[in-house]
């Protein structure tokens, strides 16, 4: 076993892992010259990945220093990686992960709406980067709101949050909860090296919301991770809500945040507050 590789062949540099997926790959059957070793030779895959075979070579044998983020992503695309090999080649090379694409996906995996729909009893949102809602359970549409019933624009959490009295009255901490949304809005643009419809709401916001200029302007960052979250029920209850956030693997950009009810007397408030929305539901199809 050589000092580039663990038990299994998992490649652990980025030249044993540039070899490897080298190895891969099928040459043109129209290439010339007999082969000794199966795969590309290395004046294929730099020409595909519009890099000079010196430096090609150099990657694999560990010189030069770390590639740039193009070089990179020419090199993924040259060896044909898919998500989870592109992210080790970043890993590999730069000890990051790759940044963001600057459009995220939107589109929703059916598996992950199943994940959604399975929580009876926690609500539970899938995000864009620019904090558009774009699934949801039951349970988010009677805790939370009905997006169901909205057009798409008015589905974004913070165009709510800033602009409509109804949204700011359901939260108890309103200013600490805008600060966060703001603190990691920052932190997704950051990593996507910009994102054109996170940007255009920015712009709206400050010129329609004070107060969105007032946090705004603290720049604050913040990581997703957990929290906590107080509301006020339709019906006046107090409600507390322990927030997990969650990236959807296979779909950039996307995060999942569950909504978990801290004490017994919540999930309570929780389950009356779905209950009394599906029977309204029924009244109206009724």
């Amino acid at each position: 076993m050589t000092a580039n590789t663990l038990p299994g062949s998992a490649v652990t540099t980025l030249g044993g892992f540039l070899r490897d997926r080298r190895a891969r790959l099928a040459p043109d059957p129209a290439a010339s010259g007999r082969r000794r070793t199966p795969g590309l030779r290395r004046e294929e895959v730099a020409l595909r990945a519009g890099v000079s075979v010196t430096w090609y070579t150099w990657l694999e044998q560990g010189r030069g220093g770390p590639p740039s983020d193009e070089v990179l992503e020419r090199l993924s695309h040259a060896l044909e990686l898919d998500v989870a090999a592109r992210e080790v080649l970043f890993l590999l090379a730069q000890h990051r992960p790759p940044p963001l694409s600057p459009a995220p996906t939107s589109a929703v995996p059916a598996a992950l709406q199943r994940v959604l729909d399975a929580m009876t009893g926690s609500p539970a949102i899938v995000k864009t980067p620019s904090w558009d809602i774009v699934a949801w359970n039951a349970a988010a549409t009677a805790v939370l709101a009905d997006y169901a019933s909205v057009p798409a624009r008015e589905r974004n959490v913070l165009r709510r949050m800033f602009t409509d009295p109804a949204a700011r009255a359901h939260l108890t901490d309103w200013e600490e909860n805008a600060r966060f949304a703001l603190g990691v809005l920052r932190v997704d643009i950051a990593r996507g090296g910009g994102h054109a419809e996170a940007e255009a709401l920015i712009s709206e916001l400050l010129v329609s919301s004070p107060e969105f200029r007032r946090l705004w302007a603290e720049n604050e960052v913040r990581s997703q991770g957990f929290g906590m979250k107080r509301f006020v029920g339709s019906d006046g209850q107090a409600l507390a809500l322990e927030t997990s956030n969650f990236p959807v693997e296979g779909a950039e950009g996307l995060t999942m945040i569950i909504f978990t009810p801290v004490t017994e007397a919540d999930a309570q408030v929780v389950t009356a507050m779905i209950a009394k929305h599906a029977l309204s539901t029924a009244k109206v199809d009724a």
